[in-house]
């Protein structure tokens, strides 16, 4: 890895000392406070990083000056040698820490998620295993604090989903949910299988970042929107209004429809942030396209038609293809325990964003 020069590290404390003193200022605006204000919340954990590395690379060089000086008190000089050695073995991870907070961020990362899962090949025994992932992931939600909201689905009757969409929201929702897009695949014994042989089914699933209002303006004329009587389940209520909503965006071809709710309003507002959320994700992968060309991560392309994971019901393993790492934890992870997983996930990611800096270094 690099070393993160000197003038480097003075430059990000010197910042954020500006910031402070800016933040400080008695004429100051309200909009110029939250903007100066998001920008230290940004600067102020890299500036941690960097005075560590630096107060460490000092320590060294006391310890090193000492140590060389040949009028030292001779036990003077071996402690020195000796704390030398443990800066030494310190340093490396105090410049991975930093060099890790210097990365380009993702500008999704921190923003609320839609979670669309779809069951693939695999028919009734497909849509359960849609179902089980659902769990999974309402499952992970809560153990992360973050709200878990279902906007559509479509059951069979045999159970599971055939499609459901679901918004997850709180602190670094996209950053950690991001890793899950993919096809997701399942090994095991159906229920309705009497001779006992194992199936493999697939679902799919597509984390997309939530877009906001300011990301993604969509213009009426765009917009086709259809109401019509809602189907399938959901009580009687339901199938007696035109309360479904389907709307289509012209130039994309995008349609999302919308039955769930009694109310075509709340139909139509919910359909309308599926569209946005599609339309701005949409935007991301041109512009991503446009700057990396046709580069693919070391964890994946985030390609739906990728095989991302396994889950392998007879010997209780989950398989990630994508970093070659299995976990004989199969029940813990289907109740939400994916911490392991996408931890792995992230760190393989970061080691190959930190690699590709030091290649252009």
């Amino acid at each position: 890895m690099t070393a993160i020069s000197a003038d480097r590290i003075a430059a990000i404390e010197a910042r954020r000392d500006e910031l402070q003193a800016a933040m400080s200022a008695r004429d100051l605006a309200p909009d110029a406070f939250v903007r100066l204000s998001k920008e230290y919340a940004e600067v102020e954990p890299v500036a941690v990083a960097a005075a560590e590395l630096r107060k460490l690379r000092d320590e060294l060089d006391s310890l090193v000056a000492m140590a060389e000086d040949r009028d030292a008190d001779p036990e003077l000089k071996a402690m020195a040698i000796e704390e030398a050695e443990a800066i030494r073995a310190k340093l490396p991870e105090a410049e991975r820490a930093l060099a890790l907070k210097l990365l380009p961020r993702d500008a999704a990362d921190e923003r609320a998620a839609m979670l669309e899962i779809r069951a693939g090949t695999g028919g009734d025994e497909a849509a359960l295993f849609a179902g089980d992932l659902l769990r999974m992931y309402q499952r992970y939600a809560e153990s992360r604090g973050w709200r878990f909201e279902i906007i559509s689905a479509s059951a069979p009757e045999m159970g599971g989903f055939k499609e459901v969409i679901a918004s997850v929201s709180g602190q670094g929702v996209f950053a950690r949910l991001k890793f899950e897009s993919g096809v997701h695949r399942v090994q095991r014994v159906p229920v309705t299988e009497s001779g006992g042989r194992i199936h493999t089914s697939a679902a799919t699933v597509a984390v997309l970042p939530e877009a906001e209002d300011v990301d993604v303006q969509i213009d009426d004329k765009d917009l086709r929107i259809d109401v019509y009587r809602s189907s399938g389940p959901g009580g009687q209520s339901v199938n007696t209004t035109d309360s479904a909503v389907r709307i289509t965006h012209l130039p994309t071809g995008l349609v999302v429809i919308q039955q769930d709710e009694k109310s075509q309003h709340k139909n139509k507002a919910k359909a309308l942030k599926v569209l946005r959320t599609r339309l701005y994700e949409m935007e991301r992968e041109r512009l991503a396209s446009e700057r990396a060309g046709a580069r693919k991560s070391m964890v994946g392309s985030g390609d739906r038609s990728e095989r991302i994971r396994t889950y392998n019901f007879p010997q209780g393993r989950v398989t990630d293809h994508r970093i070659n790492l299995t976990l004989h934890r199969l029940p813990e992870i289907l109740e939400g325990q994916l911490d392991d997983l996408i931890g792995a996930l992230v760190a393989e990611d970061e080691a190959e964003r930190l690699a590709t800096l030091d290649a252009q270094a």
